[in-house]
């Protein structure tokens, strides 16, 4: 059993129809058929969305995506019409509201992977190989990768696990020609992304995008290079061999996993409310990534 702890109730706003509750974004249809995705400060850890949530995560979110789609728009079109709050939507939404496109989604998350961690090093561990990819002898937990790898996964509800899945059987599900070219568009933000993030002190172990189609052509959306769709490490602090410090949800993670929760993750029972310190210490985490990142404070 996974899931919500706590699900929310969806805002009811004029001239907006609600149409999904995810684990940090509701989404909404506009009257002229737009998407209005609303990013809010949830936060999900082992298959499960906390009670506890992190003040200021969806607007942080939404900024860093901001800043991204700025940087990536010669390499691939994204879905975001506006940042207008619409009429009649709470204040609380400013900052933390896209206006997008309305696209025909791929079902399929793509990953790249430049650095060997997580559900990688485990397949790796048992087969030498991700996704089918073959990889040399020797890796460990935090290696780079000889190049960045297309390692996709099947898209889950909340609740559940993605799962990887081969190349093959992406081109299977989506056809050749789109398959090919979720995996180019896939490498190439993941290698700007990698690049700029390095010039910054940070590493871009892993990520993951979404894409979708308007007509014929292919478009980035939901999110991008955020610390909960990305591994980002601090350069300095990089040693192959054991898990790396991250910014993203170890202060979360490490906390539920520990005696002080008292929680038992292979339990069916929901995970308890963050302490205080834990929810301080994870919201600096994706203040201190967003700001080494753009070069700005977040206010």
């Amino acid at each position: 059993m996974s899931g919500f702890v706590e699900k929310p109730e969806p805002i009811e706003v004029p001239g907006l129809v609600h149409l999904h509750t995810g684990k940090v974004r509701e989404l909404y249809r506009n009257e002229a058929g737009d998407l209005v995705m609303v990013a809010s400060d949830r936060i999900s850890a082992y298959d499960w969305v906390l009670p506890t949530e992190i003040p200021d995560k969806g607007r942080i979110l939404t900024q860093l995506s901001l800043w991204w789609f700025d940087r990536l728009s010669d390499l691939v079109p994204n879905h975001v019409l506006s940042t207008d709050l619409p009429a009649g939507a709470p204040a609380d939404w400013e900052g933390r509201t896209l206006v997008c496109k309305n696209l025909e989604m791929v079902p399929v998350e793509c990953v790249a992977r430049g650095y060997l961690t997580g559900s990688g090093l485990a397949e790796y561990n048992e087969t030498r190989t991700v996704c089918g990819l073959a990889l040399p002898e020797g890796l460990t937990d935090g290696s780079e990768l000889p190049a960045p790898i297309f390692t996709p996964a099947t898209k889950a509800e909340v609740g559940e696990h993605d799962e990887n899945v081969s190349y093959e059987e992406v081109a299977r599900r989506v056809g050749a020609d789109t398959a090919a070219r979720l995996r180019q568009a896939t490498l190439a933000v993941y290698s700007r992304g990698r690049d700029i993030a390095r010039e910054r002190g940070i590493i871009l172990a892993d990520t993951k995008f979404e894409f979708g189609f308007d007509g014929e052509t292919l478009v980035l959306a939901d999110e991008v290079l955020t610390a909960d769709s990305s591994r980002f490490w601090p350069a300095d602090r990089w040693e192959p061999g054991r898990a790396q410090p991250s910014y993203d949800k170890q202060f979360v993670r490490d906390w539920l996993t520990s005696a002080e929760s008292g929680w038992d993750r292979r339990s069916e029972q929901p995970p308890p409310a963050l302490p205080q310190q834990v929810v301080d210490a994870t919201r600096a985490k994706y203040v201190e990534a967003y700001e080494r990142l753009t070069g700005t404070s977040w206010s």
